[in-house]
Protein backbone atom coordinates (compact mmCIF):
# COMPACT_ATOMS: atom_id res chain seq x y z
CA UNK A 1 0.00 0.00 0.00
CA UNK A 2 3.63 2.36 0.68
CA UNK A 3 3.80 2.33 -3.18
CA UNK A 4 0.40 3.10 -4.32
CA UNK A 5 0.04 5.88 -1.71
CA UNK A 6 3.90 7.38 -2.80
CA UNK A 7 2.63 7.40 -6.22
CA UNK A 8 -0.80 8.70 -5.34
CA UNK A 9 1.54 12.00 -4.05
CA UNK A 10 3.33 11.90 -6.48
CA UNK A 11 1.48 11.70 -10.01
CA UNK A 12 -1.85 12.34 -8.39
CA UNK A 13 -2.89 9.92 -10.55
CA UNK A 14 -3.96 5.72 -9.85
CA UNK A 15 -5.80 3.40 -12.35
CA UNK A 16 -8.84 2.16 -11.38
CA UNK A 17 -7.90 -1.12 -10.20
CA UNK A 18 -5.08 1.18 -7.79
CA UNK A 19 -7.74 3.44 -6.83
CA UNK A 20 -10.02 0.24 -5.76
CA UNK A 21 -7.06 -0.95 -3.83
CA UNK A 22 -6.64 1.75 -2.00
CA UNK A 23 -10.45 1.44 -0.93
CA UNK A 24 -10.40 -1.70 -0.05
CA UNK A 25 -7.94 -1.19 2.03
CA UNK A 26 -9.37 0.83 4.34
CA UNK A 27 -8.40 0.78 7.90
CA UNK A 28 -8.22 3.38 11.09
CA UNK A 29 -4.29 3.08 10.28
CA UNK A 30 -4.13 3.55 6.57
CA UNK A 31 -6.71 6.57 7.33
CA UNK A 32 -4.58 8.08 9.88
CA UNK A 33 -1.25 7.87 7.51
CA UNK A 34 -3.85 9.30 4.47
CA UNK A 35 -5.27 11.59 6.42
CA UNK A 36 -1.85 13.60 8.07
CA UNK A 37 -0.19 13.36 4.14
CA UNK A 38 -3.72 15.56 3.00
CA UNK A 39 -3.65 17.70 5.59
CA UNK A 40 0.16 18.46 5.29
CA UNK A 41 -0.93 19.25 1.55
CA UNK A 42 -3.66 21.63 2.04
CA UNK A 43 -2.02 23.49 4.68
CA UNK A 44 0.76 24.07 1.58
CA UNK A 45 -1.88 25.60 -0.06
CA UNK A 46 -4.49 27.02 1.82
CA UNK A 47 -2.19 27.13 5.23
CA UNK A 48 -4.79 26.19 8.07
CA UNK A 49 -7.35 28.19 6.70
CA UNK A 50 -11.06 27.16 6.86
CA UNK A 51 -13.26 29.13 4.45
CA UNK A 52 -17.17 29.95 5.38
CA UNK A 53 -20.34 29.86 2.38
CA UNK A 54 -23.18 31.00 3.89
CA UNK A 55 -26.10 28.73 2.87
CA UNK A 56 -29.66 29.56 1.81
CA UNK A 57 -31.66 27.02 0.88
CA UNK A 58 -34.28 29.07 -1.23
CA UNK A 59 -37.00 25.70 -1.87
CA UNK A 60 -37.83 22.61 -0.85
CA UNK A 61 -40.05 22.02 -4.22
CA UNK A 62 -38.44 19.68 -6.68
CA UNK A 63 -40.44 18.46 -9.71
CA UNK A 64 -37.09 14.88 -9.76
CA UNK A 65 -37.55 12.21 -7.91
CA UNK A 66 -34.91 10.72 -6.89
CA UNK A 67 -34.91 7.78 -4.70
CA UNK A 68 -32.52 8.70 -1.66
CA UNK A 69 -33.66 12.63 -1.47
CA UNK A 70 -36.47 13.44 1.38
CA UNK A 71 -37.63 16.77 -0.53
CA UNK A 72 -38.55 14.03 -4.08
CA UNK A 73 -41.39 15.22 -5.83
CA UNK A 74 -43.76 12.29 -4.39
CA UNK A 75 -42.98 12.40 -0.90
CA UNK A 76 -46.21 13.96 0.14
CA UNK A 77 -45.43 14.00 3.19
CA UNK A 78 -42.73 17.09 2.96
CA UNK A 79 -43.69 20.55 4.09
CA UNK A 80 -43.15 22.50 1.03
CA UNK A 81 -41.69 26.10 1.32
CA UNK A 82 -40.48 28.82 -1.38
CA UNK A 83 -38.16 31.80 -0.30
CA UNK A 84 -39.05 35.10 -2.02
CA UNK A 85 -36.12 37.10 -3.71
CA UNK A 86 -36.44 39.58 -0.76
CA UNK A 87 -36.26 36.93 1.58
CA UNK A 88 -33.05 36.05 -0.37
CA UNK A 89 -31.31 39.57 -0.24
CA UNK A 90 -32.10 39.96 3.81
CA UNK A 91 -30.44 36.31 4.75
CA UNK A 92 -27.52 37.58 2.77
CA UNK A 93 -27.52 41.10 4.24
CA UNK A 94 -27.75 39.14 7.46
CA UNK A 95 -24.71 36.83 6.53
CA UNK A 96 -22.71 39.73 5.35
CA UNK A 97 -22.52 41.13 9.00
CA UNK A 98 -21.61 38.34 9.96
CA UNK A 99 -18.35 38.30 7.74
CA UNK A 100 -19.46 36.02 5.06
CA UNK A 101 -18.14 36.54 1.14
CA UNK A 102 -19.88 33.52 -0.50
CA UNK A 103 -23.23 33.29 -1.11
CA UNK A 104 -24.60 29.54 -1.78
CA UNK A 105 -28.36 29.47 -3.32
CA UNK A 106 -29.24 25.70 -2.84
CA UNK A 107 -32.56 24.41 -3.98
CA UNK A 108 -34.45 21.66 -5.55
CA UNK A 109 -35.28 21.86 -9.12
CA UNK A 110 -38.22 24.50 -8.68
CA UNK A 111 -39.76 26.07 -12.04
CA UNK A 112 -40.06 29.11 -10.42
CA UNK A 113 -36.70 30.00 -10.40
CA UNK A 114 -37.09 30.59 -14.09
CA UNK A 115 -33.83 32.32 -15.54
CA UNK A 116 -35.07 35.66 -15.15
CA UNK A 117 -36.04 35.55 -11.36
CA UNK A 118 -32.35 33.74 -10.59
CA UNK A 119 -30.52 36.68 -12.94
CA UNK A 120 -32.44 39.49 -11.11
CA UNK A 121 -31.43 37.76 -7.27
CA UNK A 122 -27.92 37.61 -8.67
CA UNK A 123 -27.75 41.05 -9.58
CA UNK A 124 -28.92 42.35 -7.03
CA UNK A 125 -26.82 40.21 -4.47
CA UNK A 126 -23.74 41.69 -6.58
CA UNK A 127 -24.79 45.06 -6.55
CA UNK A 128 -25.53 45.61 -2.90
CA UNK A 129 -22.09 42.85 -1.69
CA UNK A 130 -19.95 43.56 -4.88
CA UNK A 131 -17.10 41.73 -2.90
CA UNK A 132 -18.73 38.33 -2.44
CA UNK A 133 -19.42 35.44 -4.50
CA UNK A 134 -22.56 33.64 -5.83
CA UNK A 135 -22.95 30.17 -5.91
CA UNK A 136 -25.13 27.98 -7.37
CA UNK A 137 -26.89 24.76 -6.56
CA UNK A 138 -29.85 24.29 -8.50
CA UNK A 139 -30.05 21.41 -10.62
CA UNK A 140 -29.48 20.40 -14.49
CA UNK A 141 -30.38 23.77 -17.07
CA UNK A 142 -29.66 24.30 -20.43
CA UNK A 143 -26.50 25.35 -21.30
CA UNK A 144 -28.16 28.99 -22.41
CA UNK A 145 -29.82 28.94 -18.56
CA UNK A 146 -26.30 28.37 -17.23
CA UNK A 147 -25.10 31.39 -19.26
CA UNK A 148 -27.46 33.37 -18.92
CA UNK A 149 -26.28 33.16 -15.42
CA UNK A 150 -23.16 33.32 -15.49
CA UNK A 151 -23.56 36.59 -17.37
CA UNK A 152 -25.95 37.84 -14.31
CA UNK A 153 -22.63 37.32 -11.92
CA UNK A 154 -22.78 34.19 -10.52
CA UNK A 155 -19.49 33.07 -9.86
CA UNK A 156 -19.68 29.14 -9.05
CA UNK A 157 -21.88 26.03 -9.48
CA UNK A 158 -22.06 22.90 -7.49
CA UNK A 159 -23.57 20.11 -9.02
CA UNK A 160 -23.11 16.77 -7.50
CA UNK A 161 -22.58 13.74 -10.05
CA UNK A 162 -23.61 11.36 -7.27
CA UNK A 163 -22.38 8.24 -9.31
CA UNK A 164 -19.63 7.97 -12.31
CA UNK A 165 -21.06 4.57 -12.89
CA UNK A 166 -24.16 4.76 -15.38
CA UNK A 167 -25.71 1.48 -13.96
CA UNK A 168 -25.64 2.79 -10.72
CA UNK A 169 -26.59 6.11 -11.38
CA UNK A 170 -29.90 4.15 -12.36
CA UNK A 171 -30.67 2.56 -9.48
CA UNK A 172 -30.54 6.23 -7.65
CA UNK A 173 -32.71 8.14 -9.72
CA UNK A 174 -35.67 7.59 -12.36
CA UNK A 175 -35.74 7.08 -15.59
CA UNK A 176 -35.82 10.44 -16.70
CA UNK A 177 -32.24 11.17 -15.41
CA UNK A 178 -29.25 10.10 -17.00
CA UNK A 179 -25.59 10.24 -16.12
CA UNK A 180 -25.15 11.61 -19.38
CA UNK A 181 -27.17 14.43 -19.11
CA UNK A 182 -25.39 15.15 -15.63
CA UNK A 183 -22.01 14.98 -17.05
CA UNK A 184 -23.02 17.25 -19.93
CA UNK A 185 -24.12 19.69 -17.32
CA UNK A 186 -20.83 19.83 -15.66
CA UNK A 187 -18.68 19.96 -19.18
CA UNK A 188 -21.14 23.04 -19.83
CA UNK A 189 -20.45 24.84 -16.82
CA UNK A 190 -17.14 24.36 -16.98
CA UNK A 191 -16.44 25.57 -20.75
CA UNK A 192 -18.54 28.81 -19.78
CA UNK A 193 -16.52 29.46 -17.08
CA UNK A 194 -17.65 28.87 -13.99
CA UNK A 195 -15.91 27.83 -11.17
CA UNK A 196 -17.58 24.13 -11.18
CA UNK A 197 -18.42 21.47 -7.99
CA UNK A 198 -18.97 17.83 -8.57
CA UNK A 199 -19.14 15.33 -5.78
CA UNK A 200 -20.80 11.91 -4.51
CA UNK A 201 -22.47 10.29 -1.42
CA UNK A 202 -20.35 7.86 0.41
CA UNK A 203 -22.26 4.34 1.12
CA UNK A 204 -25.16 5.15 -0.88
CA UNK A 205 -27.58 2.44 -1.97
CA UNK A 206 -25.96 -0.82 -4.23
CA UNK A 207 -22.96 1.64 -4.36
CA UNK A 208 -19.49 -0.99 -4.42
CA UNK A 209 -15.61 0.14 -3.99
CA UNK A 210 -15.68 -0.45 -8.02
CA UNK A 211 -18.06 2.60 -8.29
CA UNK A 212 -16.08 4.62 -6.18
CA UNK A 213 -13.14 4.02 -7.93
CA UNK A 214 -14.74 5.26 -11.09
CA UNK A 215 -16.08 8.48 -9.05
CA UNK A 216 -12.42 8.94 -7.90
CA UNK A 217 -11.18 8.41 -11.41
CA UNK A 218 -13.95 11.17 -12.50
CA UNK A 219 -12.69 13.79 -10.18
CA UNK A 220 -8.88 13.36 -10.88
CA UNK A 221 -10.18 13.66 -14.50
CA UNK A 222 -12.12 16.53 -14.36
CA UNK A 223 -10.43 18.10 -11.50
CA UNK A 224 -13.49 19.85 -9.76
CA UNK A 225 -12.51 23.70 -8.58
CA UNK A 226 -14.86 22.46 -5.54
CA UNK A 227 -15.92 18.42 -4.38
CA UNK A 228 -18.78 17.93 -1.71
CA UNK A 229 -18.57 14.46 -0.52
CA UNK A 230 -20.60 13.36 2.35
CA UNK A 231 -22.16 9.65 3.87
CA UNK A 232 -25.56 8.64 2.47
CA UNK A 233 -28.05 9.38 5.14
CA UNK A 234 -31.58 7.59 4.48
CA UNK A 235 -35.10 9.32 4.73
CA UNK A 236 -38.00 7.84 6.04
CA UNK A 237 -40.18 9.10 3.43
CA UNK A 238 -38.10 7.61 0.81
CA UNK A 239 -38.07 4.23 -1.38
CA UNK A 240 -34.25 3.90 0.52
CA UNK A 241 -35.87 4.27 3.97
CA UNK A 242 -34.25 1.04 5.40
CA UNK A 243 -30.79 1.19 4.03
CA UNK A 244 -27.89 1.94 6.27
CA UNK A 245 -26.36 4.99 5.98
CA UNK A 246 -22.35 5.61 5.15
CA UNK A 247 -20.20 6.30 7.86
CA UNK A 248 -17.94 9.19 8.70
CA UNK A 249 -14.98 7.42 8.97
CA UNK A 250 -15.04 6.21 5.90
CA UNK A 251 -16.24 9.60 4.15
CA UNK A 252 -13.11 10.79 5.80
CA UNK A 253 -11.08 8.74 3.92
CA UNK A 254 -12.33 9.87 0.38
CA UNK A 255 -11.82 13.13 1.36
CA UNK A 256 -7.86 12.59 1.91
CA UNK A 257 -7.93 10.98 -0.87
CA UNK A 258 -9.17 13.43 -3.19
CA UNK A 259 -6.78 15.74 -1.27
CA UNK A 260 -4.47 13.88 -3.11
CA UNK A 261 -5.71 14.28 -5.99
CA UNK A 262 -6.56 17.59 -6.02
CA UNK A 263 -4.27 19.66 -4.04
CA UNK A 264 -6.13 22.97 -4.97
CA UNK A 265 -9.59 21.76 -4.50
CA UNK A 266 -11.98 23.48 -2.29
CA UNK A 267 -13.43 20.55 -0.22
CA UNK A 268 -16.79 20.99 2.31
CA UNK A 269 -16.68 19.25 5.62
CA UNK A 270 -20.50 18.82 4.48
CA UNK A 271 -23.47 19.70 6.58
CA UNK A 272 -24.41 15.72 6.22
CA UNK A 273 -20.55 14.70 7.94
CA UNK A 274 -21.54 16.86 10.74
CA UNK A 275 -25.01 14.95 11.10
CA UNK A 276 -23.65 11.30 10.95
CA UNK A 277 -21.49 12.08 13.82
CA UNK A 278 -20.78 14.44 16.96
CA UNK A 279 -17.55 16.25 15.77
CA UNK A 280 -17.92 14.77 11.79
CA UNK A 281 -17.04 18.19 10.67
CA UNK A 282 -14.17 18.79 12.47
CA UNK A 283 -12.65 15.37 11.85
CA UNK A 284 -13.25 15.94 7.86
CA UNK A 285 -11.43 19.27 8.52
CA UNK A 286 -8.65 17.14 9.80
CA UNK A 287 -8.90 14.84 6.99
CA UNK A 288 -8.33 17.38 4.68
CA UNK A 289 -11.54 19.52 4.05
CA UNK A 290 -11.20 23.19 4.24
CA UNK A 291 -15.25 24.92 3.91
CA UNK A 292 -17.49 24.67 6.00
CA UNK A 293 -21.25 25.77 4.96
CA UNK A 294 -23.63 27.34 7.96
CA UNK A 295 -27.05 27.80 6.79
CA UNK A 296 -27.96 31.55 6.73
CA UNK A 297 -31.54 30.14 5.78
CA UNK A 298 -35.17 31.77 7.70
CA UNK A 299 -35.29 29.22 10.98
CA UNK A 300 -38.78 29.37 9.94
CA UNK A 301 -37.56 26.85 6.85
CA UNK A 302 -34.73 25.26 8.26
CA UNK A 303 -36.22 22.08 9.29
CA UNK A 304 -38.35 21.81 6.21
CA UNK A 305 -35.29 21.63 3.78
CA UNK A 306 -34.82 17.73 4.70
CA UNK A 307 -32.78 16.13 2.35
CA UNK A 308 -32.15 12.99 4.80
CA UNK A 309 -33.11 12.50 8.36
CA UNK A 310 -32.13 14.20 11.26
CA UNK A 311 -30.06 16.83 9.42
CA UNK A 312 -28.67 19.42 11.15
CA UNK A 313 -31.07 22.24 10.93
CA UNK A 314 -30.14 24.44 14.36
CA UNK A 315 -27.49 24.75 16.75
CA UNK A 316 -23.93 24.79 14.96
CA UNK A 317 -25.51 25.05 12.28
CA UNK A 318 -27.51 27.88 12.65
CA UNK A 319 -25.11 30.69 11.02
CA UNK A 320 -25.92 32.96 14.50
CA UNK A 321 -23.31 29.59 15.83
CA UNK A 322 -20.57 30.62 14.05
CA UNK A 323 -18.55 31.67 16.93
CA UNK A 324 -19.21 27.97 18.39
CA UNK A 325 -18.34 26.85 15.03
CA UNK A 326 -15.53 28.78 14.74
CA UNK A 327 -14.19 27.80 18.49
CA UNK A 328 -14.37 23.61 17.25
CA UNK A 329 -12.74 24.71 14.07
CA UNK A 330 -10.06 26.13 16.11
CA UNK A 331 -9.32 23.50 18.55
CA UNK A 332 -8.34 21.01 15.81
CA UNK A 333 -5.82 23.53 14.49
CA UNK A 334 -7.71 25.41 11.75
CA UNK A 335 -9.21 29.08 11.64
CA UNK A 336 -12.42 30.07 10.15
CA UNK A 337 -11.81 33.11 7.92
CA UNK A 338 -14.23 35.80 6.14
CA UNK A 339 -13.23 36.17 2.96
CA UNK A 340 -14.18 34.71 -1.15
CA UNK A 341 -12.30 31.74 -0.56
CA UNK A 342 -11.43 31.26 -4.47
CA UNK A 343 -9.14 28.17 -5.28
CA UNK A 344 -5.45 28.79 -4.89
CA UNK A 345 -3.03 27.44 -6.98
CA UNK A 346 -0.33 24.95 -5.22
CA UNK A 347 2.75 26.85 -4.35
Amino acid sequence: MDNLIEKLEKTRSLTLGEYKALIDAFCPELAKVLAEKADAVRRRVYGNKVFIRGLIEVSNICKNDCFYCGIRASNKKCDRYRISADEILECAREGYKLGFRTFVLQGGEDGYFTDERVEDIIKRIKAEMPDCAVTLSLGERSKDSYQRLFDAGADRYLLRHETADSGHYGKLHPSELSLENRMNCLRALREIGYQVGCGFMVGSPYQTNEHIAKDLKFIEEFQPDMCGIGPFIPHKDTPFAEFSAGTAEFTCYLLSIVRLICPEVLLPATTALGSIKEGGREEGSQAGANVVMPNLSPKSVREKYMLYNNKLSSGDEAAEAVRELDKKIRSVGYEIVTDRGDRRKEK
